[in-house]
């Protein structure tokens, strides 16, 4: 529909949306940075579903039974933040506005979860929104087999441009959404035909309607700026029992006279000249950041639509019974179960007393039995390697179109998908996602992971076959780099347990860190029990420790962490027998163990006694506790990988990388 058809046929809706518009245009110009092709060019989709559709309460924007809302093409960031200021988000204000792009601004370049209410998930990497909003989808059918549709009944809304359909992830995350049946999840698809470099047939020509409807979607279309053929399209996809895609076709840049329909419109501000041009085009005579109080009123009863909806929820919610409430209370609000502690201790007890040899991924299971029967909203899975994850524990039952009770999902061979999913799952509240697959397949999900960290969600992921320890499968399966990646990531606990206590208490971590995700590498390997003598404390949440102190003087030190430490504490027994009093530190997760103060760090680790770190990994990281917390260059040594794997017997491979408690006494001695 042109410009002056639209005013004239649809003037209420002309203006509201040409506010929105002009919203983004002047953030952009005033930050000289930004996108505002975007904005412009599906302002008309964005209000007709805020509008007409989108069930929401600006004035309580935590309220549970809210439809989602996501921008997946996080680059058009102006479009969200308009939007939340002109239905009268309060942290949204107009100063933050104008302040776009700038030090301390809610309006970041890009949507950032945590900076203002309204804003569901951080979004930017392209498709990274529209996998997260099907962990969202799958959140909401969850929590609506538990607590029933008059607690529970929304829908998720996503904005997706062709840069998110090209990325690899949409595919994951449409195929997992098709399989799933999430008819509530309505994907608003910006085809305007254009990217950064030029028209989309540059470098595509994917049919995306077929594609979609392959992957078991409804698929529809309309005029990206007439809006009854918009509200016509999201009513029709309501309807739909599968999830679907409507293809908006939209001009990038719409009404920008040198720009509209090209990639110029994309990322960079319009120009004083040209934005005049614009509000002339627009009828739009305002100066910036100025909204006419007929149209601001306008926007206003639009964020105020959903009171009486948001009221009646209230009302449902107050006649459960107390305990369903107080439960419901606490799976929204993240809360583990008071009986989580008590119930890792009683574990632990009984592994110290008992000490199995088992394999931390088998220790794992283990513990997931004892937390899955007390947390009834966990929500498990793997990518397609649940017998060799141990994932999956008895009673949890499989989610899918069946069964939304399940709580137990097959995301098949999609890594970067699980782990978006279950990003999406953290952030809708109720749910305690969590997702294994091989170490070495993090690189394949190393997005997801890296937002999992950037918003503070709650995602433990269970990372099995953590070294040259899975043997047979060579190098492309063993991982020797994975773990100095993740623990170069800012806010991700990295835990690799020594035996089945340690896991436990990793366990209880992951599980309680509200704010932090977790990676918990695991071993295919059996490995003794280490900690033999039982403690209720949580020895891990020191993130290192003595766990067996030099006979006599000590003059050496041993740090180590999972399947190493057996070998570390081996190495002991060969040192003290020669004399050498040496302590062996146990350092299940570097990053809490950095996070204690320094008279922690300095009673395990003293100055004085020579120090080697022995992991099945690259030594990247390890000179922080070797040569820094009052070691020396010249009293420090690493045993551990300087290559990729090899094919052959676990014990082999460790002979073969002298990854050995020799090797290990030896190289301690040649410091002394």
């Amino acid at each position: 529909m042109e410009i002056a058809d639209l005013k004239a046929r649809h003037p209420d809706h002309f203006a509201k949306a040409t506010a929105l518009r002009m919203l983004a245009i002047d953030a952009v110009q005033a930050a000289n940075s930004g996108h505002p092709g975007m904005p412009m060019g599906m302002a008309d989709v964005a209000t007709v579903l805020f509008s007409n559709h989108l069930k929401f309460d600006a004035s309580q924007p935590h309220w549970p039974d809210r439809d989602r809302f996501v921008l997946s093409a996080g680059h058009g960031s102006m479009l969200i933040y308009g939007l939340l200021h002109l239905t009268g988000y309060e942290q949204m204000s107009i100063g933050e506005i104008a302040n776009f792009r700038q030090k301390g601004a809610r309006t970041a370049g890009h949507p950032e979860y945590g900076h203002a209410e309204g804003i569901e998930t951080t979004t930017g990497p392209l498709g990274a929104g529209l996998a997260t909003a099907v962990g969202m989808a799958m959140g909401e059918a969850s929590m609506q087999a538990r607590y029933g549709k008059k607690i529970v009944d929304h829908h998720t809304y996503v904005i997706a441009g062709d840069g998110c359909l090209m990325e690899g992830i949409s595919q994951e995350a449409i195929a997992l959404a098709g399989k799933q049946r999430l008819g509530k999840l309505i994907v608003l698809w910006d085809d305007n035909g254009i990217t950064i470099d030029g028209a989309v047939s540059l470098s595509d020509t994917t049919d995306q309607m077929s594609r979609f409807e392959a992957s078991g979607w409804s698929v529809f279309s309309c005029d990206g700026h007439d809006p009854a053929a918009i509200d016509r399209a999201i009513a029709q996809a309501k309807q739909s029992p599968l999830p679907s895609l409507i293809d908006c076709k939209t001009h990038i840049g719409f009404g920008s006279p040198s720009k509209q329909d090209s990639s110029a419109a994309h990322g960079a501000p319009m120009g004083v000249e040209e934005i005049k041009k614009i509000r002339a085009i627009f009828d739009w005579p305002h100066k910036p950041f100025i909204i006419p109080a007929k149209i601001a009123a306008d926007w206003r009863k639009v964020g105020a639509r959903g009171q009486s909806e948001a009221a009646a929820w209230t009302e449902r919610k107050a006649a459960l019974s107390a305990g369903k409430q107080a439960e419901f209370d606490r799976i929204i609000a993240g809360d583990p179960p008071k009986r989580l502690s008590a119930a890792i201790k009683a574990l632990k007890k009984q592994i110290s007393a008992e000490a199995p040899k088992m394999a931390t991924r088998k220790s794992s299971e283990t513990v997931l039995k004892v937390i899955n029967k007390i947390m009834p909203e966990t929500i498990g899975g793997s990518a397609d390697l649940t017998g060799s994850n141990n994932t999956l524990t008895e009673g949890m039952g499989f989610f899918d179109e069946t069964n939304r009770k399940g709580r137990y999902i097959n995301y098949g061979i999609r890594e970067h998908g699980m782990a978006a999913a279950m990003n999406g799952l953290a952030l809708h509240g109720g749910c305690a996602p969590y997702g294994g697959t091989f170490m070495v397949f993090t690189d394949y999900m190393r997005g997801a992971m890296r937002l999992s960290s950037l918003m503070g969600l709650r995602v433990p992921y269970v990372l099995t076959h953590d070294s040259i320890g899975l043997g047979e499968d060579g190098p492309t399966h063993q991982p020797v780099e994975h773990l100095a990646m993740m623990r170069a990531t800012p806010n991700l606990n990295v835990f690799r347990p020594a035996d089945t206590v340690e896991t436990a208490e990793s366990w209880e971590l992951a599980m309680t860190s509200k704010t932090t995700p977790s990676a918990l590498a695991l071993t295919r390997q059996g490995l003794p029990t280490v900690r033999t003598e039982h403690k209720t404390k949580n020895l891990t949440a020191q993130g290192a420790y003595v766990l067996a102190d030099a006979d006599g003087k000590r003059r050496v030190i041993l740090l180590a962490s999972g399947s190493e430490v057996e070998i570390a504490l081996k190495a002991r027994d060969i040192l003290q027998a020669r004399g050498i009093g040496t302590r062996v530190v146990s350092m299940p997760c570097w990053e809490l163990f950095a996070a204690q103060d320094e008279a922690y760090r300095k009673r395990v680790l003293p100055a004085g006694p020579v120090r080697v770190g022995v992991e099945a990994a690259s030594r990247l990281g390890w000179d922080r506790w070797l040569t820094g917390e009052r070691g020396k260059h010249n009293k420090a040594a690493f045993v551990g990988m300087e290559s990729f794997g090899a094919s052959a017997p676990i014990n082999e491979l460790y002979e073969m990388f002298g990854i050995t408690a020799e090797n290990v006494a030896a190289k301690a001695e040649a410091l002394l």
